[in-house]
């Protein structure tokens, strides 16, 4: 049966759900800030020192990584829509905090980003996994749970949109020079500085915020049947205490799952290796000659493959088994990274999609069968385990790799500095994506086939 077209039980589509509808709404103002492609100079027109810049970034993973599991575990018990009202509302707060913060005091700008950071850290680690839980339930119970493919290729296209729309526009809206043109342009006799603009991208994501807030308070609460007594809210420090049980249950679930297991694992290693490259992908552009202007065009360009490929994906999955899904996105992340280790003058860009392409095909699969074998009175902290594995390797890989940078620059001796030192180290430590993405996708395949095979595979849908 096309699930594209095929209704639910009641004759309901996936997008007549209200939670669904709700879910994607969520997602794209939730992900899709203005203040992205101007992440790292934003806090430096504050006042911040780049050593301070990395210092809070490491708050915000950690805060992640610490949250991660035990709020998908709160939210299978007292609730996912409380998780995600909660995640809004810290939204707010955060990006608040900053939009209107004060000028000229170090330390008070310093202490306000680290609040900042802790609560960003707390709003991503809530809004983890319950939002998926509360989305997927919904279509488990008022549809035809077979959809969510077809639901996870919308959302995708609907987050390449307004990932588009926030490249653009986040990045015009922070120069002061073209906001000056357009407002003489529109007849307006106004002098913005720096200084002006450079909120500007937070007060449209503090827009986008509230329009979050909104979309979670509609969202309704499913309570599985196994997990109703939970959520009666009439003794508070029980269900603190099923949280913490719920976290080890679904911790054992998983290690007791091999199929499931398998699936976060390859997850695991696709998305830390393609994340970190994607962090250092600005220092790439300027390695393959393309100018900084065009970065945030480049941006709204990797997301137009948002469009393209989840139908791809759902196709994929739908008609054959999960080993082929894994076999088409280990051979785009390696023929990128290999390729992209070339630095080839503008036509570097090529590979860099085909990396990029694979983060989109990872994302996909890695929700769809997890969300398939999990069940409902577990999903959110089960994904939240995933959200922690991902963080983890993340964070590894980035201090691993600084370390790598840190001995060759010591080693180089080349009598280069500044920029041009760093290229060159950037150039010469390249090689360690492609190699220890490869050694992990070996390594993983040897211990799939010797220990977590499952007897069984998987149906496709």
């Amino acid at each position: 049966m096309n699930s594209e077209t095929a209704p639910s039980r009641d004759g309901k589509t996936a997008f007549s759900i209200p939670n669904i509808r709700r879910y994607i709404a969520f997602k794209v103002l939730f992900n899709s800030r203005f203040y992205y492609p101007v992440f790292t100079i934003l806090f430096l027109d504050f006042g911040l020192t780049v050593a301070q810049f990395s210092l809070l970034n490491a708050v915000w993973a950690a805060t992640i990584v610490m949250a991660e599991v035990p709020s998908g575990a709160l939210a299978d018990t007292i609730g996912r829509k409380r998780l995600l009202v909660f995640a809004t509302i810290t939204m707010v707060v955060e990006v608040g905090l900053i939009a209107f913060l004060p000028l000229g005091n170090p330390t008070l700008i310093f202490g306000v980003f680290m609040v900042n950071r802790v609560l960003s850290g707390l709003a991503e680690a809530a809004a983890s996994g319950a939002d998926e839980a509360l989305a997927y339930d919904a279509l488990k119970r008022e549809g035809n749970p077979e959809d969510w493919g077809r639901v996870l290729e919308v959302l995708t296209r609907f987050q390449s949109f307004g990932f588009i729309i926030a490249m653009t526009a986040g990045a015009a809206i922070y120069d002061p020079s073209l906001m000056n043109t357009l407002a003489n342009a529109l007849g307006f006799s106004v002098s913005l500085t720096q200084e002006a603009t450079m909120r500007f991208p937070l007060y449209g994501t503090l827009v986008l915020a509230l329009g979050a807030c909104m979309a979670t308070a509609g969202m309704e609460e499913i309570r599985p049947e196994n997990n109703r007594k939970e959520f009666s809210g009439r003794n508070r420090l029980a269900e603190l205490r099923q949280a913490f049980l719920l976290t080890f249950k679904a911790g054992g679930w998983i290690i007791t799952t091999p199929f499931v297991l398998s699936v976060i694992l390859f997850g695991m290693l696709f998305d830390g290796t393609i994340r970190m490259v994607i962090t250092l992908s600005s220092q790439y552009y300027r390695m393959i000659l393309l100018p900084e202007s065009l970065f945030g065009i480049i941006g709204a360009g990797v997301a137009m493959l948002g469009f393209i490929i989840p139908k791809l994906a759902r196709q994929l999955a739908e008609s054959r088994p999960p080993a082929a899904g894994l076999w088409v996105t280990a051979g785009l992340c390696f023929t990128g990274l290999v390729s992209m280790g070339f630095f080839w003058p503008w036509v570097g860009m090529i590979p860099a999609l085909v990396t990029f392409a694979a983060m989109y095909f990872n994302g996909f699969f890695v929700s769809y069968y997890i969300n398939r074998e999990t069940p409902s009175d577990q999903r959110a902290t089960v994904l939240s385990f995933k959200g922690l594995s991902y963080n983890m390797a993340y964070g590894l890989l980035g201090i691993g790799y600084a370390l790598v940078l840190k001995i060759q620059k010591q080693s180089l001796d080349s009598g280069l500095s500044g920029q041009a030192l760093d290229n060159q180290v950037f150039r010469d430590t390249f090689f360690v994506f492609p190699a220890l993405f490869t050694a992990g996708f070996i390594l993983l395949l040897i211990v799939y086939q010797l220990i977590l095979k499952p007897k069984t595979q998987p149906p496709p849908h």
